[in-house]
């Protein structure tokens, strides 16, 4: 059976929590978890035969540059030699789609500030790099 093509998530209606802060200049956020495998070694199979020992997750947030709200969580920190671990809440709800998409990322470290980006005639925009060691799903988007 075809799925109806309105039912598509479009992320126009993506919104971003930042330690309880609304990001109200998001643009994007992906967040992925790649799995940790070890190779088991087998007689008798000639694929190789995988076990999944762990995972680690990356991601990018993105935002149009409308403050220093990056270089203020970050800055300092980074200078003093502490680490700054936040919570990411992510929620996609499209109009058209049957609920919502709700997930939490968890002890989430970035890897960069940038301090200063720009030139004339150009929307300034910041693309921060993370990556996090746990995350909770609080609501999905069910099929039909």
């Amino acid at each position: 059976m075809a799925y109806d093509s309105q039912k598509t998530i479009s992320g126009t209606w993506g919104e971003v929590w930042l330690d309880g802060d609304y990001i109200s200049e998001i643009t994007g956020l992906e967040a992925k978890v790649n799995l940790t495998k070890e190779e088991v070694k087998m007689c008798g199979v000639m694929g190789k035969k995988f076990k999944v020992t762990g995972f680690e997750g990356k991601g990018t947030l993105k935002m149009n540059k409308v403050s220093s709200r990056m270089i203020m969580k970050l800055g300092n920190a980074i200078k003093e030699g502490r680490s700054v671990s936040c919570t990411i809440i992510s929620k996609l709800k499209d109009p058209d789609a049957n609920g919502a998409e709700r997930i939490a990322i968890k002890d989430a470290t970035f890897d960069e500030v940038t301090l200063s980006n720009w030139e004339a005639k150009k929307i300034l925009e910041e693309t921060i790099p993370f990556t996090f060691s746990d995350y909770e799903i609080y609501d999905v988007v069910e099929p039909e």
